[in-house]
């Protein structure tokens, strides 16, 4: 399929974006509204996608962060719109990240909804609610240093068990969707459309009868997605990323509704400006790798153009950093660009040609 220009459809959420606000809620759709729900951080909201049903009640797609004012938000959102959170059945996840699912818990509670998500994030979810929070620090800790991190940066980075607490309290799902299962929201005809990279059990949900795509972070119109390693996970997330992709490209979407942002269409151009901007940052790694032979992930990292001097990346953004540049170096060596020594840590050189 060629690719056509994307196109901003959300011009209410974009000029809230440039705005540094936050958007109203929004009818998108008859039956389908969007709902912005507050988090912390650079990218400030959640879209929560609502969907009436027929014979009744609602269906969440996402939920939005587990804080007091997103619950409130979210609140407020479903009684704008004429409804109530008792009103929710069903609430579909389209990954483990705590904007995504953090709500997913009271939502349930407040109304007996069932939850659903692929079962490779559900995994995911059983193994952090399964450790204390201790257990997760040093983890992490363990994981950072095995990047090339130094012990006490590694520990700085990580943060502090209190700020782990809330992992205990993600959902569990209720319901499992594989690539290709049909979401039982009655008037509607989600299809799960597994696309890992983000995270391992990434979904994104297509409704062939209206064309609306709901993207998750897979697709996202102005950022890119982290694709990043961690402890336990996959072996190549960035290979599977641009795999998912392409499978994508191709999907029929007459409009892109993504987790963050706005919505737009143009999926498949999209999807080439995302290849496109990997396949940039693989060469610059590899110039890097070139220049520095012998870096770790971490060292490496510090090498490469980021939004703002790697002397002021620390905490999580220096994590999402370097094991972004270590899913970046995997992908190189499943390539046969670059090989790494045998010692605990990785060390990179680049491939000799033959």
């Amino acid at each position: 399929m060629e690719a056509t220009a994307v196109e901003v459809t959300g011009h209410a959420q974009r000029s809230a974006w440039r705005e540094r606000s936050v958007p109203a809620v929004e009818r998108v759709r008859p039956g389908l509204w969007s709902v912005p729900v507050p988090m912390g951080g650079p990218l400030r909201w959640v879209n929560a996608y609502v969907l009436e049903l027929a014979g009744g009640g609602l269906g969440l797609v996402d939920t939005g962060w587990d804080a007091d004012d997103s619950w409130a938000a979210l609140c407020a959102g479903l009684t704008e719109l004429g409804g109530d959170v008792a009103d929710v059945r069903g609430v579909l996840v389209t990954h483990l990240h705590l904007d995504h699912v953090g709500l997913a818990a009271r939502v349930r509670e407040a109304s007996g909804a069932w939850v659903a998500m692929h079962p490779a994030d559900a995994a995911g979810i059983t193994s952090f609610t399964g450790r204390t929070p201790e257990e997760m620090v040093e983890e992490e800790v363990a994981f950072l240093v095995s990047l090339g991190a130094p012990p006490e940066d590694a520990r700085a980075d990580a943060g502090t068990p209190e700020q782990r607490a809330g992992l205990l309290r993600v959902a569990r799902p209720d319901r499992l969707l594989e690539d290709g299962d049909r979401a039982d929201l009655p008037g509607w005809s989600l299809r799960a459309v597994h696309t890992p990279g983000h995270t391992e059990g990434h979904l994104c949900f297509a409704d062939e009868a209206t064309g609306l795509f709901f993207s998750g972070d897979h697709v996202l119109p102005r950022i890119s997605p982290n694709i990043s390693t961690h402890a336990g996970g996959a072996a190549d997330p960035l290979r599977d990323y641009l795999g998912a992709l392409g499978s994508v490209a191709g999907q029929v979407a007459d409009e892109v509704l993504p987790g963050h942002e706005w919505r737009f269409r143009g999926l498949a151009a999209r999807t080439a400006e995302l290849r496109a901007h990997h396949e940039h940052r693989l060469a610059e790694l590899l110039a890097a790798v070139r220049e520095h032979p012998g870096g770790t992930p971490w060292e490496l990292a510090a090498h490469l153009t980021w939004s703002r001097p790697w002397s002021q990346y620390e905490r999580r953004m220096r994590i999402f950093a370097v094991t972004e540049t270590d899913a970046h170096l995997r992908l190189l060596a499943t390539r046969r660009l670059v090989v790494r020594d045998g010692t605990a840590v990785p060390r990179f050189a680049a491939a000799t040609l033959r």
